[in-house]
Parts: C-alpha cells; sequence; structure tokens
C-alpha cells in the first residue's frame, strides 16, 4: 500500500480508537476509597489475609536488601489473572485509568530480604513467594499481617515497571493449595549449571511468554544455584527482554533481507509509534518524542523531549543510556516479527509519547503495541529516506529535528525545507 494512503486510512482508525477509550474510565478515587472496605471483609481477625496471589514484586530500593511481596487482588479472587500484568491488557484495550484501577487494588504484602543466599529458599514468606512466582496460576495465599494497608499511589521513576498499590508488612505466608508448576520450570529449577541467559532462552523457545519468564527470575528461580538471587521486577523485565533480543538477533542474521521498505503504525494509551523496515544487515535504533505535558516530560513549557539509542548488527557494548527498558521491549517485538518471517533488516522505530500518556503504566504497552503495529496491512516507500521523510510529516518535530538525533536518519540528505 501506498505511504500517503496508508497514513490516511491509520488516521482514521486512530481516531475511532481515541472515541471508543473515551467512552471507557474509571474515577481512581473511588478505587482508593473502597479498597479499605474489601480489605476489611476479606480480613481474618485482626492479622491474617487470605487471598488469591497471581504475581510477586521486587523492589530497588536500598538493594542488595530490598522489599520483596506477594501481590493480590483483594476482593477479587475469582478473576484475579486479570489483575497480573501481561499482553491480555492491551488485548482488552485497556486505559490509563483501567491499569491504575487494577494496580490500586492489589495488596503488596512485603518484607525485607537479602537478594542472594535464595537458592534454597523454598520454606516460609520466600518460599511462598516463590511458588507464586513459578505457577502457571495464581495461588490462594494465607499472609499473617503485621500493619494496616498504606494505600498511597505516589508512583515514581523507580516504579514505572511495575507500580504497586497498597503496601502492608508481611510477617509470613503460607500456601493454601498446592500450585501448578509447568514440568519445563521445574526442569529449569533441577539444573544447577544451567545459567540464567540459557534457562531464559529454553523457556522463549518452548512457549513461555516473557511475562511468564520475569516473574520466575524475579524470584531467584533461574540460574546456577549458588547465583541464583532475587531481581528487582524493573530489572528482570529488561533483563528478560535483552536476553530473549539477544537470541532472536542471532537467528536472524544470517536470514535474507526483506525485499523492500515498509511503514508500520500503531496508537496506544497516548503513545504513537511508527516502526520502519528496510533490506539490509540487522540495525536497530528507537528515537522518543516526548511531548510536554507527558509523564516523562511534565513541564508544559519545556518543549519536546527527544531521546535516542542504537545498536548495529553485532549489538551494543554499554548501556542503553536514554530510553531504557523500551529500547528492549520494542526490539524484541522487532525481532519476533522478523525471526517469524525467517528475514532481517533495518529498523527505526519512532515513539511519540503525546501528553495523553499522563501516568506511567509500564514498558509492556511498548512491547504490545510494537508487536501489533505488525498485525495489520502497512505503507510501503520505494527507499528508507522517502519512508523517514513521509513519517516525518506526521511527528511532532521536523526532519532536520529527527536528523540531528537520529543515527539511522542522519544518514539522509538533508534540503532546506527540512528545518523548517
Amino acid at each position: 500500500m501506498d505511504l500517503d494512503e496508508y497514513v490516511d486510512i491509520e488516521r482514521n482508525e486512530r481516531a475511532e480508537r481515541r472515541r471508543l477509550a473515551e467512552e471507557k474510565s474509571y474515577d481512581i478515587l473511588d478505587h482508593l476509597e473502597t479498597f479499605q472496605d474489601r480489605f476489611e471483609e476479606t480480613v481474618q481477625g485482626d492479622s491474617l489475609y487470605g487471598g488469591v496471589s497471581p504475581s510477586i514484586f521486587v523492589g530497588t530500593a536500598n538493594y542488595p536488601r530490598v522489599s520483596t511481596g506477594l501481590l493480590s487482588p483483594v476482593g477479587h479472587d475469582g478473576d484475579a489473572e486479570r489483575f497480573e500484568t501481561s499482553g491480555a491488557w492491551y488485548d482488552e484495550g485497556v486505559s490509563i485509568d483501567d491499569v491504575f484501577a487494577r494496580r490500586t487494588s492489589l495488596l503488596n504484602s512485603n518484607r525485607t530480604q537479602e537478594v542472594t543466599n535464595v537458592a534454597d529458599s523454598w520454606n516460609g514468606f520466600l518460599g511462598a513467594q516463590r511458588e507464586v512466582a513459578i505457577a502457571d496460576r495464581p495461588v490462594t495465599v494465607e499472609i499473617g499481617l503485621d500493619e494496616r494497608p498504606d494505600v498511597d499511589l505516589d508512583v515514581g521513576v523507580e516504579d514505572v515497571a511495575t507500580p504497586v498499590g497498597p503496601r502492608a508488612r508481611a510477617e509470613s505466608a503460607e500456601l493454601a493449595e498446592n500450585p501448578h508448576v509447568p514440568r519445563l520450570v521445574e526442569k529449569t529449577l533441577e539444573d544447577d549449571d544451567w545459567n540464567a541467559q540459557g534457562a531464559m532462552t529454553y523457556l522463549y523457545r518452548r512457549g513461555f511468554d516473557v511475562y511468564d519468564i520475569n516473574t520466575i527470575l524475579s524470584a531467584g528461580a533461574l540460574g546456577q544455584t549458588q547465583q541464583r538471587r532475587l531481581v528487582p521486577t524493573r530489572w528482570s523485565i529488561t533483563a528478560v527482554d535483552d536476553t530473549v533480543g539477544q537470541y532472536l538477533r542471532g537467528r536472524i542474521r544470517t536470514n535474507a533481507e526483506i525485499g523492500r521498505v515498509e511503514v508500520h503504525r500503531n496508537e496506544f494509551l497516548g503513545n504513537a509509534f511508527w516502526v520502519i523496515l528496510a533490506p539490509g544487515k540487522w540495525e536497530y535504533e528507537l528515537v522518543e518524542m516526548k511531548a510536554p505535558g507527558s509523564v516523562w516530560n511534565p513541564d508544559p513549557e519545556a518543549g519536546m523531549y527527544l531521546a535516542a539509542d542504537s545498536e548495529g548488527r553485532e549489538g551494543r557494548t554499554g548501556y542503553v543510556e536514554e530510553t531504557a527498558g523500551a529500547y528492549h521491549a520494542a526490539r524484541l517485538a522487532v525481532l519476533e516479527h522478523l525471526d517469524d518471517r525467517g528475514r532481517q533488516g533495518k529498523a527505526l522505530v519512532l515513539r511519540h509519547v503525546s501528553d495523553d500518556y499522563w501516568g506511567p503504566v509500564g514498558v509492556w504497552q511498548v512491547r504490545e503495541a510494537v508487536r501489533d503495529a505488525f498485525a495489520a496491512e502497512h505503507g510501503s516507500a520505494e527507499t528508507f529516506a522517502e519512508a523517514v521523510r513521509g513519517v516525518a510529516d506526521h511527528l511532532p518535530v521536523s526532519l532536520g529535528t529527527l536528523r540531528r538525533k537520529s543515527t539511522m536518519a542522519a544518514g539522509l540528505q538533508t534540503t532546506f525545507g527540512d528545518f523548517g
């Protein structure tokens, strides 16, 4: 499909998606006000809480002595799976309000724990937490609490991967049922000599999505036995995206190149993504344009903030400085698409974070939006330069500004009009 025709169709579809999103909204304050009532109805006596836990959370503060907890959707035992971050949230078309409503319903029963020396910890609170992490469905847990929940929605940068809701210190935890653990997960646990990267790749190759794997990694249940440790949730998400991405990059590097330039687009939760694929050896770059008034650029007078990171055929040798977890999440989605096609190519991902993105929901939305960008019909262009110029007409910055920030776009020949 011609690029101009593709853009016109996409514009109409985006307007319809915005209309539908505006019709579905929750008042987060209502959830905060009702959480305490739901908790009082569920708690047994003064301190024993029994509920279904679909997931865990490991914090970063004071590392290596961190806060680690069980997440339980208070009053929602029957549909606990809906409260666990996954690609299903994208399929549902959740709004930012929806995400925060679910997170404010999650009680984080936590305690402080050293991240090391957890290889054989299958008893007590930590053992219960690890059993929840490796199970393939929510598990009923009885938790002894030392204090009442602290309802606090002050979500900052440190919490961006998985912001959680009310917190309460836990003294104990016991499973009220036998969890169901997939045989493949048991296999990775039983192999004392399997490093974490190999175990992650093994599970991914056998159908586990990155959401399942990062929870298992976070619980310290992957890797060589003496090296197993708790991994903060935010770190484990990026580690799995990066590890699986490296595996897929290795798979595609000998593939034939894609035949022509393609332009894919998607929009979700106030984030617009353009993905330009072009013939050539693997090369990748993510450029983020963050509007003033958005969650990452809150000052309305600040102007558009640009960030970029890139890699060549051999990957990166240094840390991703500017785009952090979004870099690995978007790269994974692109590599999955190329691997499915048995091809390789150059990939430029342009992300426009509008001021509609008012609250951090996590990098899962980047991963899923880019994954789904490849599901529909795409536009095409004769050359990579033509594609970039065509897409630049729909970006919040000029082509000249984009070229000054983007390594891949910088190779284009410039005209005077590009700086308008």
